[in-house]
C-alpha cells in the first residue's frame, strides 16, 4: 500500500467518524428536549379526569402513573377511563386492573369503551364501577396466547447453524432457531392455562358472573357491545358522551362537570420535524417482532 493511499484511508475514516459522532450529537440535542405532562382542563364544572389507553398494551407505567396522580387528587371528583385497545402484555394489563381497583374504592371509576376493547383491553376494564359500551364496540376476547418466531428454516438456506448449550431440558424452550417438540407444547400449554385461569377468575370476581357461565364465554371469542351486555360482560350501551355523564352522576356532580386530561406539551424538536405518528409507526412494528412479552392476554388483529 503506498503512501497516499494510506492517508486516503486515514481521512475517509475521519469522515465517517466525524459524521458518526455528528449524528450522534444532534440526534442527542433533537430528542433531548423532552414534553412535558399537563393537565388541560375544559369546562368550569366539579372536575371528572379522562385517562387514555389507547393500542396496544405494552407498559403499565403511564397509566399507573395517571391512576395514581388522580385518585389522590382531591379536586378529582371521578376517573373516566377511555380504553381502545386489543389486549397486550399480562403483566402490564394486570397492573392496570389493579389500579382500577384501588382508584374505585376512593371515587368512581367509568370505563369507556371505543371501537375495540378486547382481551386485555377487556380485562383492565373489568373492575370498574361502570362499563358504557358502544353497540359496535368489539369486547371480550377472555384468553390468552402466546406466539413464537422461527428462523431455523431460513438460516438452513443460507447456511447458518446455531449451536445451543443448556443446563436444564426447558432452558431453551420457544428458541427460534429449532422447532418446538411436544415437551416443549405441553410446558407452554400449562403455563397459557394457568394464566387463562387467571382471567377468568378476574371476570367472575369483578363482573359478579358464575364460574361456568365464564367459561362458556372464554374461547378468546369477542362480542359486540350488544351482545356483551346480554351477557353481563358490560353494564350499559352508550357513547362516550354518555360515559362522561353517568360518571358525574356518580360522583355527585351537578350540571355539565369539567374534563381534566393530560397532555403533552413543549413536543421535542425531533417530534415536530419529523412527526409522531410516522416515528409511532416505525416504533410500531419493533413491538410488534421484538417487544412482546410472551403471555399475551391479546386479541390479534389483521395489518
Amino acid at each position: 500500500m503506498d503512501k497516499s493511499t494510506k492517508w486516503f484511508i486515514i481521512i475517509i475514516s475521519g469522515l465517517a467518524l466525524f459524521g458518526f459522532f455528528s449524528f450522534l450529537f444532534l440526534y442527542t440535542f433533537l430528542t433531548g428536549i423532552t414534553a412535558d405532562e399537563r393537565d388541560e382542563v375544559f369546562g368550569s364544572g366539579d372536575k371528572i379526569a379522562v385517562i387514555e389507553l389507547n393500542g396496544v398494551i405494552v407498559n403499565s407505567k403511564e397509566i399507573v402513573r395517571q391512576f395514581k396522580k388522580y385518585r389522590e387528587d382531591r379536586s378529582i371528583r371521578g376517573i373516566l377511563f377511555r380504553v381502545e385497545s386489543p389486549g397486550g402484555g399480562v403483566v402490564a394489563s394486570q397492573e392496570m386492573f389493579e389500579e382500577v381497583k384501588k382508584s374505585r374504592d376512593r371515587k368512581p371509576v367509568v370505563v369507556s369503551m371505543g371501537s375495540l376493547a378486547a382481551s386485555g383491553g377487556y380485562y383492565v376494564s373489568c373492575p370498574a364501577n361502570r362499563i358504557v359500551a358502544n353497540p359496535g364496540t368489539l369486547t371480550g376476547s377472555i384468553g390468552v396466547i402466546s406466539q413464537f418466531l422461527r428462523y431455523d428454516s431460513l438460516l438452513g438456506k443460507i447456511g447458518v447453524e446455531v449451536n445451543t448449550i443448556k443446563s436444564g431440558k426447558f432452558k431453551d424452550a420457544g428458541n427460534p432457531f429449532r422447532a418446538m417438540d411436544d415437551i416443549d407444547k405441553k410446558y407452554f400449554q400449562t403455563l397459557m392455562d394457568d394464566v387463562h385461569r387467571q382471567f377468568i377468575s378476574a371476570v367472575e370476581s369483578e363482573r359478579k358472573l358464575t364460574h361456568s357461565s365464564v367459561l362458556k364465554l372464554a374461547d378468546g371469542r369477542v362480542f359486540t357491545g350488544t351482545q356483551a351486555l346480554t351477557l353481563g360482560l358490560v353494564d350499559t350501551i352508550g357513547t362516550y358522551e354518555d360515559a362522561v355523564m353517568i360518571t358525574a352522576n356518580l360522583a355527585g356532580i351537578r350540571g355539565e362537570p369539567s374534563i381534566v386530561k393530560e397532555r403533552k406539551r413543549g413536543l421535542s424538536i425531533f417530534d415536530q420535524l419529523f412527526g409522531r405518528s410516522r416515528i409511532a409507526g416505525l416504533l410500531g412494528l419493533q413491538d410488534q417482532l421484538l417487544d412482546q412479552t410472551i403471555l399475551q392476554y391479546r386479541m390479534i388483529e389483521s395489518y
